[in-house]
């Protein structure tokens, strides 16, 4: 494989794909409701995309009721906004704040907690049994964003036990993008907007004046199971085509773009860049950015005591390297200026990340954009660079 397409290399799903062809049919929307009650039935406890604070996010759902019916979403740079549609899709939006990650690779886990006996001290540890959950409406980037996160917490010499657990308990119900958002770029990462892999089931709606229905397939052997068990018929070549070209043009539409072109060394070639003193001056160091990413895996470790010392616990948290207390070694932080550190978040994301694991660690979801208060956007950033490399160029 190229240099340049580093970035689309595949990672190995640790969930059970089926070898043989996908099972391909047509749910009506009014049969959906089905999806909801095989899948409880079979212990999943399921998670969707849900109203709540005037936002699209992930959390539990009961039916198909709970759904953004007839809602979606229009984002720009550090900003976000529900609209109203004019039909009652359920599916008609990109991605809002949640990432599945905080399902997977949860914020805030107990590790372990030990306890004074009058003997000397027990420790007992926290590691969970993991529910059965049932991800519904995961995009095409999402897929691969879980994909990156299987190989750093799968892979290797050291497995990561509470990743793990929920990892082998997850039931995926992707959902084909029928639109792109303003800040999408998944089609420059090659990691959407089409979904191909690493699914139970997948669903692309279709919804006109006339029509709403879903094209459902099948990806895993127990995706193929639920399928037998929903009402649905053989759709036509008709029905088949019209989700197809809804997904085309989500791809031809996407609201961003970012040339990946050798990427890895125009930032190690960018490393005194003046760009970055621009981008410090604006930004916040909120932390937003590392937060909604759907690939950002840094935590750190807190022990907590009570107040009598009879007890103690550590406890892991999600971190970000845009925080002081990232960097902090002795004698104080090694990257104490927002500039240092906002060239370490893009420059790993999308190089030393390369380096490190095989992959770009951007699936081009455009959270990062949206969630930034102040709006700096990282493929703006990628072409102020590649316009600096350029005027540098020695003319022959």
């Amino acid at each position: 494989m190229r240099a340049d397409n580093e970035h689309s290399k595949a990672i190995p799903s640790q969930q059970k794909q089926s070898t043989r062809p996908a099972t391909e049919g047509v749910i009506a929307r009014h049969d959906l409701s089905a999806l909801f009650s095989t899948l409880r039935k079979r212990g999943y406890r399921i998670i969707g995309p849900t109203i709540q604070d005037q936002t699209i996010v992930y959390d539990e759902v009961q039916s198909e009721t709970d759904l953004p019916v007839g809602w979606t979403d229009e984002q720009n740079g550090g900003t976000y906004r529900l609209q109203r549609r004019d039909d009652g899709a359920l599916f008609a939006y990109t991605v809002g704040p949640h990432s599945w990650k905080k399902y997977l690779h949860p914020p805030v886990v107990e590790l372990w907690h030990a306890r004074r006996t009058e003997d000397g001290m027990t420790i007992e540890s926290r590691a969970e049994e993991a529910e059965k959950l049932a991800l519904l409406g995961v995009r095409a980037c999402e897929l691969h964003a879980i994909a990156i996160q299987d190989r750093l917490f799968l892979q290797g010499d050291y497995v990561d036990p509470i990743y793990q657990a929920r990892r082998q308990n997850i039931f995926i119900v992707a959902v084909q993008c029928v639109q792109a958002g303003n800040t999408c770029f998944c089609a420059s990462m090659q990691t959407g907007p089409q979904v191909e892999s690493d699914f139970d089931l997948a669903l692309t709606e279709v919804c006109t004046e006339t029509e709403h229905y879903f094209v459902i397939k099948s990806g895993s052997e127990q995706g193929a199971e639920v399928l037998r068990e929903l009402p649905h018929r053989q759709g036509s070549a008709a029905e088949i085509a019209a989700a197809d070209a809804a997904v085309a043009r989500a791809a031809k539409n996407m609201g961003r773009r970012l040339d990946t072109r050798d990427l890895k060394n125009l930032l190690y070639d960018s490393t005194n860049s003046p760009r970055w003193d621009e981008v410090a001056s604006r930004c916040l160091t909120c932390t937003n950015c590392t937060m909604v990413c759907p690939t950002c895996f840094c935590t750190t470790v807190e022990d907590v005591t009570n107040l009598t010392g009879t007890e103690a616990s550590r406890i892991r948290k999600w971190d970000s390297c845009f925080t002081l207390d990232f960097s902090y070694i002795h004698g104080g932080s090694i990257r104490a200026s927002a500039k240092s550190r906002y060239r370490q978040w893009i420059t790993h994301k999308l190089a030393t990340w390369i380096d490190q694991f095989g992959v770009s660690g951007c699936v081009g979801c455009g959270r990062c954009i949206t969630w930034c208060p102040v709006g700096i956007d990282i493929t703006e950033e990628i072409r102020t660079l590649r316009a600096e490399k350029s005027l540098k160029k020695p003319v022959s």
